[in-house]
Parts: structure tokens; C-alpha cells; sequence
């Protein structure tokens, strides 16, 4: 008994320095910090880094890094190890959540805007911390670009708010890329200097190796990347440990070049940006393990670093603290006010971009860090930036919800004017047919799908009414639990249908209608029997049944081999209903997986959707293709690519945009472009306009392509 008391209190002694008693205490630090600072609105990049000051060796001294020299041989500290984790992995995902769409779409105001918040804080900045504080040329100049940089910490509210397609809001965006990329050239160039290694084989070297790091990141590693992921494309946990790889090697390389790590994960995440759309499950996993485990680990480690103690040893902390903060929130108000002004923009607009760009976190925490490691900056700036961290994420956060509220009461929301789904509303509906085809389909709907609606993707099996239902329906269960284990990769939620129905045409139409679906998404129609050919295919037979915007998709290859979308829209297909619909959808996709999207169309068609990309605001880069002869189908093969993603708009039988060539294209599309990704688009329709309606659903389609035939055979010249 006494041994084991012994034992107890050895373990909880302080510092603790049992590695699973760390793991353990640091993680109920991870689970509990957001639950207790919640409601009282403290951001969890602020509660994580207050919870290592209490623990830390400054606070109650529970965590302590553990001296290497009492480790057998030469050990590595694991909160050390995890926390330089945490920290390139905070610069990976700046690098990768950037839309780069945005930023070519107002690539001259983000210039403008990324020139005057780098340079507009700096220059205030240094003369401050060199005259005014008594800091020597390098501290000042680190601390002047740590005032440069700013992390999108209120992005969500924004995003919430329903206005992030606005333009002030992209140049803010593009901005981060800029400034951030410039700070971190420049604290390249400080360590440098700090080691007494500035002279002109100094600049050379660095010049020459910035180029080869840049050339292997954007010309070699992109390429690598994408033939791993399509090569290894049903080894998911592979991507993951492949991107991985990515980061720390992208690390180590910038390393050699002469440059902070942490420019090498930031760089890592820019050349992955295209090859790992924003909804993908990769994106998820990415975020979920990082948001988990690494970035928390590094933020408490940070926070074990702090000693407040100083705060109180004398005016001159409290000062300097004081100081950079003052300094930081200036320098980007001025800098949003400057960008207003010479871009014209609106009080409102000047208070989102303040809002957005005054937070200092990420980089912030990550430039100060580099610079506390070399003995370049003191503990009171150290000190400082943790109480400039905390204030400027307070006022980012409650600038950035005002200026939404404001810019959202004045009615100038994302969607004000299209007519299209609620957001918030949309169900999606996707019938299983073949398993080996669902996995890309279900991908697919994850791209596409609002990320405002509560409803889950409704995944279904129709069983048909036989003598065999009973052991059918127990397979149609297996096959759809499958489906929500592939789902659950990427955090999607699912809801399992199962029905019997005389018909699966039948099982799906009135499924559909139960869940007032707004898009069905099937798989390609697979070849036909003879006998569905004479009473109807089960395609046809659907759309008969249905009214709702239905996409067939054929996915036989990863969408990474994808280098371009073409869609191909028929004479007045901007009068059906699902327009709208179908263009936000394909947007949505293509903003994903970042491509060009080609329209091909005619001129009238062209206005149409242009008048849409306007409403939209979409960040997409469109071109237009003109074709008039519709009738010839096969003539669009001329506007084709091997490399491209293709998209043809069709019509139901007796529909505005409906024309004789449109007949049986799934057939036809299919057979012609065998080895491409290909999607087919049915607009909705209005109910009970169609004669359809009065039919026999099942003997309509053979009747209506004989009348069809005879009414050729007399309208041909």
C-alpha cells in the first residue's frame, strides 16, 4: 500500500513528468478550454494559450518541458515535437484554405490592399519599437513585420452572415496571401542577419535557393501529388499521410534553402491548394487531426513560454504591451481606411475590412516564435504579443459581426435577387443502383451540397416487390451501411431509405416527393434489355415520375485528372425553372476543385448566364464558346478536351428547351466520350404542365418516339 501511494504521489509530484499523465492532462485541457470560455466569448486560440500560462512553468507548473539531459540517449521532448507540429501546420492550412479564385478575380485590389496593410503597420512599426521602445534594428524591424501579418479569425462571422462573395471581403482575402508571404520573406532575411551571415554570398545563396525551393514546390511536388492521388485513389488514410509528408518535407527543404520552416508548410499548402478541394474528405481529416491534436498542443506550449510575472515586475512590460497593441490595431485601421478610400468603397465595407484583417494570431504567434527561439526579441515582447493576440482577436470579432449586421440590414446579402433553392432548405436525394460507382457519386454530392442546410444527403434503395424482397432488403441495408461508413470519411451526414416498390422508376419518384427532394443524383444508365427498351428505360421512367432537378454523373476517373469544365447549354435552357439551380451547383463544383468553366452556348443563352455569374458574384474564371447548330448534337465534340470535365444540360420531353437531339443523349454522350468524366443535367419543371402527366408512364416513351419519327419524316426538307 505504501509502495503505491508512493507511486501516486511520485506520478502527480510537480512538474508531472509521466509522458501519459502529460498526454492525458493536456488533452482534458484541449477537451475542457472551449466549454468553460464559451459563453463568455473568449476565442479558443486565446483559452488554449491561457490554460498553458496557468499550467505552465510560470503558472501552477503542472507541464514542463522535460530536460533532454535526463532522457536515456538523445530523446526528443513530445511537447516540443508536437508543438513544432502544430506550429507548420497552422501555416500549411493558411496556405491551403486560400481561394485562389477569389484572389485572380480581384487580384488589383488585393495588390492594392496587401501593399498598404504590409506596408502602412511596418512603417509606423518600426519607428516606435526603435525610437520610442529602444530596440535594436533587428527586434524593431521583426516586430514592425509581425505587426503586418493578420489571420482571417472572423471569417466565420462573415461567412455566417451570408456575405462572403462580397468584394471587400476577397481583397482582404488576397491581401493575407500577399502580406503574409512578404513578412515571412523578411523574417528569412532577420535570422539571417541575427547569425552575422548578411554579405553578398548571402543574398546570392538565398536568391538561388529561393528559386530551386520554389521550383520543386510549384513544378515538382504538384505533379507528384496528383499522380499519387489518382494512382492511389482508394487508399484514403495514403492521401493523408502523403500530405503530411508533403509539409514536413516542404519544412526540411526550406530549411536547406536558408529560409524559416514555416515558409515551407505555408508554401506546401499554396502548392496543394487546387488538388484538395475545400469540401473533400482529405480537407476534412486535414482540419479535424490538426484541430484536434497539433494546433492545440502548440497554442498551450506557447502559452507554458509566457511568464506574467514580468507584467508585474514594472511599468516597462506593461508598456511595451500596450504599445504593440496600439500599434497593430492603427496600422490596420489606416491601412483599411487608405483601401476604401482609393477603391471607393463604403463605411461599411472599410469597417469589414478592418474587422477582417485586424486579427493577429497564426503567423503572429508564429514570426514572434521564430524570433524568441533566436534571442532576437526579449520576454516582454514576447509577453506583449500574447495580450495583443487577445485584444486584437476581441476587436476583430466584434468590428467584423457589426459591419456584417449592417452591410446584411441594408440588403446587400450574397443572393439577394436569384431565385433559386433556400440555401438552408435543400435535400438531396441520391439512389443507389451500382456500389461500385456510388463512392465518386457520394463525393460528388459532399462538393455540391448547401453548406447551410441541416438536412443530411438521403441516400436510398429500392427494392422491388417480389418473392425475394425480404433477402433483398437485407442486402439493400448492408450495401447502404457501406455507403454511411464511406460517408462518415468526410464528416457527411447521411440518411439511410430503404423501400419496396413494384418498380424502382416508382420507389424513387415517390420517394422523392415524401422528402420534397431538390435534386436527384444517379449513376450513368448502364446498357439496356430489350425489353426495357420496349416498355421504357428505367432513366426515362424516372424523370417521368419526378419534377426535381436530376443530375446523372459518370466518374470513372478522380477529379484531380480534370484541368477544365465545359458545359453545353441548349437554345433556351435559361427558361426552365432549375436554371438557376443547376448553374450555383456546377459553380460550386468548379470553385471546389478549382478549375476554368467554358460555356458553350448561343449568343442569347450567353446574356442569360452572364446575367447569373453577375447575381452571383461567383470568383470563377468563364469563357463562352458560340454554337448555333443544336440540332447536331455530335458537332460539340469540336469544343471538347481529353483533360476536361464535361456537362451537358438537357430537358424532359415536352419541356421549353426540349428538342428532338436531345433524345436518349445519355446514350450517345456515353459512347462517344468512353474515357471522361461526364455529367447530365435535367432542369426541374413545373408540376402538372406536361402531358406526360396524363399518360401511361410505363408505354409512353415507345408511343411518343414513333409519333416523333412520323412527325420527322414530314418536317424534313
Amino acid at each position: 500500500m505504501d509502495k503505491l501511494l508512493h507511486h501516486i504521489s511520485e506520478a502527480f509530484s510537480t512538474p508531472i513528468t509521466n509522458p501519459v499523465l502529460v498526454f492525458s492532462v493536456i488533452l482534458t485541457i484541449i477537451l475542457i478550454s472551449p466549454i468553460i470560455l464559451r459563453p463568455i466569448k473568449v476565442p479558443g486560440i486565446i483559452g488554449l494559450i491561457l490554460f498553458g500560462v496557468l499550467l505552465g512553468p510560470h503558472g501552477l507548473n503542472w507541464l514542463a518541458k522535460i530536460d533532454k539531459d535526463t532522457l536515456q540517449g538523445n530523446g526528443v521532448d513530445a511537447i516540443d515535437l508536437f508543438s513544432t507540429i502544430g506550429l507548420l501546420y497552422i501555416m500549411f492550412i493558411a496556405g491551403l484554405e486560400l481561394d485562389m479564385n477569389e484572389f485572380k478575380k480581384t487580384r488589383n485590389k488585393s495588390l492594392l490592399f496587401g501593399f498598404l496593410t504590409f506596408i502602412i503597420p511596418i512603417s509606423i512599426g518600426f519607428p516606435v519599437c526603435h525610437y520610442l521602445l529602444g530596440y535594436d534594428l533587428l527586434p524593431s524591424i521583426l516586430i514592425a513585420s509581425m505587426f503586418a501579418t493578420h489571420t482571417l479569425v472572423s471569417y466565420p462571422i462573415v461567412n455566417n452572415y451570408g456575405i462572403s462573395k462580397r468584394e471587400a471581403v476577397a481583397i482582404t482575402i488576397g491581401g493575407t496571401i500577399l502580406t503574409d508571404t512578404a513578412v515571412l520573406i523578411i523574417l528569412a532575411v532577420i535570422v539571417g542577419a541575427s547569425q552575422g551571415e548578411i554579405n553578398q554570398d548571402f543574398w546570392v545563396t538565398l536568391g538561388v535557393s529561393f528559386v530551386l525551393f520554389l521550383f520543386i514546390m510549384f513544378g515538382v511536388i504538384p505533379r507528384i501529388a496528383k499522380w499519387f492521388f489518382q494512382k492511389i485513389e482508394s487508399e484514403k488514410t495514403a492521401h493523408y499521410i502523403f500530405v503530411l509528408a508533403v509539409v514536413f518535407f516542404a519544412a526540411f527543404l526550406a530549411e536547406i534553402a536558408g529560409l524559416e520552416p514555416i515558409i515551407g508548410a505555408f508554401v506546401a499548402g499554396l502548392a496543394l491548394n487546387k488538388l484538395i478541394p475545400h469540401s473533400s474528405a482529405l480537407m476534412n481529416r486535414i482540419e479535424f487531426i490538426g484541430n484536434a491534436i497539433f494546433i492545440p498542443f502548440f497554442l498551450i506550449s506557447v502559452g507554458m513560454i509566457v511568464d506574467v510575472s514580468v507584467l508585474m515586475k514594472g511599468p516597462m512590460a506593461l508598456i511595451i504591451a500596450g504599445t504593440l497593441t496600439v500599434v497593430a490595431v492603427t496600422g490596420k485601421f489606416l491601412a483599411a481606411t487608405a483601401t476604401s478610400f482609393l477603391a471607393k468603397y463604403a463605411r461599411n465595407d472599410r469597417n469589414l475590412i478592418f474587422g477582417l484583417s485586424n486579427a493577429h494570431a497564426a503567423a503572429t504567434l508564429a514570426i514572434i516564435m521564430v524570433g524568441y527561439d533566436r534571442e532576437i526579441i526579449d520576454e516582454n515582447v514576447l509577453n506583449g504579443t500574447i495580450v495583443l493576440i487577445l485584444i486584437t482577436c476581441i476587436i476583430a470579432s466584434l468590428v467584423t459581426e457589426n459591419a456584417s449586421r449592417r452591410i446584411v440590414m441594408a440588403g446587400h446579402q450574397d443572393d439577394e435577387h436569384i431565385e433559386h433553392v433556400p440555401e438552408h432548405e435543400e435535400r438531396l436525394l441520391l439512389p443507389i443502383a451500382n456500389l461500385d460507382t456510388m463512392e465518386p457519386i457520394l463525393d460528388f454530392a459532399t462538393l455540391i451540397k448547401s453548406k447551410k442546410s441541416p438536412h443530411p444527403l438521403h441516400i436510398l434503395s429500392v427494392v422491388a416487390d417480389n418473392e425475394q424482397a425480404e433477402r433483398n432488403m437485407a442486402n439493400a441495408r448492408k450495401n447502404l451501411d457501406s455507403m454511411a461508413k464511406y460517408a462518415s470519411g468526410s464528416e457527411t451526414d447521411v440518411e439511410l431509405l430503404s423501400t419496396i416498390d413494384f418498380n424502382i422508376a416508382s420507389g424513387i419518384g415517390r420517394t422523392s416527393k415524401e422528402i420534397l427532394a431538390d435534386c436527384l443524383i444517379l449513376g450513368w444508365p448502364s446498357a439496356t434489355s430489350f425489353i426495357d427498351k420496349i416498355v421504357g428505360e428505367k432513366t426515362e421512367s424516372i424523370l417521368n415520375r419526378t419534377n426535381t432537378n436530376l443530375f446523372m454523373c459518370k466518374f470513372d476517373n478522380p477529379f484531380l485528372s480534370n484541368k477544365s469544365m465545359i458545359i453545353f447549354v441548349p437554345p433556351l435552357a435559361e427558361s426552365e425553372k432549375g436554371f438557376e439551380y443547376w448553374m450555383e451547383k456546377m459553380l460550386k463544383l468548379v470553385g471546389e476543385l478549382t478549375l476554368p468553366l467554358t460555356f458553350v452556348c448561343n449568343k442569347r443563352t450567353q446574356l442569360a448566364i452572364l446575367e447569373v455569374l453577375k447575381m452571383l458574384e461567383t470568383s470563377v474564371p468563364c469563357s463562352f464558346d458560340n454554337y448555333e447548330d443544336w440540332n447536331n448534337i455530335y458537332g460539340l465534340a469540336t469544343f471538347s478536351n481529353a483533360d476536361a470535365l464535361l456537362v451537358f444540360v438537357s430537358a424532359r420531353y415536352g419541356d421549353v428547351s426540349y428538342r428532338d437531339s436531345l433524345d436518349g443523349l445519355a446514350k450517345r454522350v456515353g459512347r462517344y466520350f468512353k474515357k471522361q468524366n461526364l455529367i447530365l443535367i435535367f432542369p426541374s419543371r413545373r408540376e402538372n404542365q406536361h402531358i406526360d402527366d396524363y399518360e401511361d408512364v410505363k408505354t409512353a416513351p415507345i408511343f411518343r418516339k414513333i409519333s416523333r419519327e412520323i412527325g420527322n419524316m414530314f418536317t424534313k426538307e
